[in-house]
């Protein structure tokens, strides 16, 4: 009896948790890749792939409403960036739980930055940072999240 009663719990416990978990939410998936654009310049790719429904804002969204894309570069003597971060054409609208027209991007979208370089070293240099978004739906909007990249320069 004791021995069925500890089952029991195991299997509610476990089920408590299996529910927790497919309740943390990422519906935003984050890749990263370069091209060479020359002898000392390449452009780096960031693409972000929503699930369906959900969307993120574009790095030029005004502040007062919901958080925009941000990149943030970790300083390194072997590279510089040139110009900003560059977007697509993002979509438009107003929205109500804002209050104000919002920028954003749903499906997919690739934001691209250039930098130069002197030279590779070893073949290689490492770009890392950090960028912030927020994702929402219809429904609702996640907190903002970090998100650490590093793209290999060849």
């Amino acid at each position: 009896m004791v021995k069925k009663c500890q089952l029991i719990v195991f299997i509610l416990c476990l089920s408590i948790w299996s529910n927790l978990s497919a309740q943390i939410l990422h519906p935003v998936k984050w890749s990263y890749g370069s091209m060479r654009m020359g002898k000392n310049e390449a452009l780096l790719f960031f693409k972000a792939t929503m699930d369906n429904g959900w969307h993120i804002y574009s790095v030029n969204q005004k502040d007062g409403g919901p958080v925009k894309t941000n990149f943030s570069f970790t300083p390194a003597t072997n590279y510089r960036l040139i110009g900003n971060i560059q977007e697509p054409t993002p979509l438009a609208k107003f929205d109500k739980s804002f209050n104000m027209n919002v920028l954003y991007f749903g499906n997919s979208v690739v934001f691209q930055q250039k930098v130069s370089f002197r030279h590779i070293q070893d073949n290689k240099i490492i770009i890392k940072g950090t960028l912030n978004f927020m994702v929402c739906n219809d429904e609702r909007c996640l907190p903002p999240e970090d998100v650490k990249f590093s793209i290999l320069l060849k």
